[in-house]
């Protein structure tokens, strides 16, 4: 899995064509999150444990990078993004192939968001509609975003390097 996690004072999500917001949170982190053909459960506990561990606050003594957002009881906003699998090296449209399809993809969304859950305060756990074309608003704090996959450095899964001066990732068949 990978995921684009953002510090934000505060976000809200709208499904067309509603006005109103289907989800919305304080202060606390929104995650894009990802889904890729090798994923497993494995993958969706590694990835909840990081986001609720990881240090992107400041102390109440101004220590950089010493406070979680659970430290901070913040809140988590969860929306699904296959588009980060997402490659551009070639050519101008994009190829998705690298996301898992929606219907594999959703148990491990959905039990992204329960592990979440299961290990912080169900009430500050917030999340879009797999799927959905959704508008999502936030106001990024800092800015700090992060990005965390679950599957780099594992044997016969994604590497990062570059092609023609960008970032990619390619699977590793070996």
């Amino acid at each position: 899995m990978k995921a684009i996690l953002q510090r934000v004072l505060s976000s809200s999500l709208l499904i067309p064509p509603s006005p109103t917001p289907y989800s919305s949170a304080g202060p606390g982190l929104v995650v894009l999150a990802g889904i890729s053909p090798t994923d497993t459960a494995e993958d969706a506990e590694k990835l909840a444990s990081k986001i609720l561990a990881l240090r992107l606050w400041d102390s109440a003594e101004g220590q950089r990078w010493k406070k979680s957002v659970t430290d901070i009881q913040g809140d988590v906003m969860l929306v699904s993004q296959f588009t980060l699998f997402a490659k551009t090296h070639r050519g101008s449209k994009p190829d998705f192939h690298g996301a898992l399809g929606p219907d594999k993809a959703k148990p491990l969304f959905d039990l992204l968001v329960s592990k979440v859950r299961e290990k912080y305060v169900s009430e500050r756990v917030k999340e879009g509609v797999f799927g959905a074309m959704m508008q999502v608003a936030l106001v990024n704090d800092g800015p700090v975003t992060v990005e965390v996959d679950t599957e780099i450095g594992r044997k016969g899964n994604r590497k990062e390097g570059e092609v023609d001066g960008e970032k990619v990732i390619e699977k590793d068949d070996q």
